[in-house]
């Protein structure tokens, strides 16, 4: 099991989200589409070479985004972080995937 987390605009989370549940990841026991989410700001400075998708290269940018957290099965978490990266808006979407135990 693993737990998976991204930062995402709130504007675009329920469509991130959404592409991540279908692979199969949010589940526990006979519950699907299940995540924690917390609301924060955050911020990057786009680099040259970047495309970003809010703000401008050069200028440090603040953003009104969701922390989503959810669980994911072995064998899918390869699947769920590919629909994520597809789906959300960053060039270079921020996120973390740790390797859980079970008790």
């Amino acid at each position: 099991m693993y737990k998976l987390a991204f930062y995402v605009p709130v504007e675009d989370a329920e469509a991130v989200k959404e592409a991540v549940f279908v692979t199969g990841a949010g589940r526990i026991g006979n519950y699907e589409a299940c995540c924690f989410q917390t609301p924060g700001t955050g911020q990057f400075r786009p680099l040259d070479g970047a495309s970003p998708h809010i703000g401008q290269v050069g200028d440090l940018e603040r953003v009104e985004e969701l922390k989503v957290e959810l669980v994911c099965e072995d064998d899918l978490i390869e699947e769920a972080v590919a629909a994520l990266r597809a789906a959300h808006p960053y060039e270079e979407p921020a996120f973390d995937v740790w390797k859980l135990e079970t008790f």
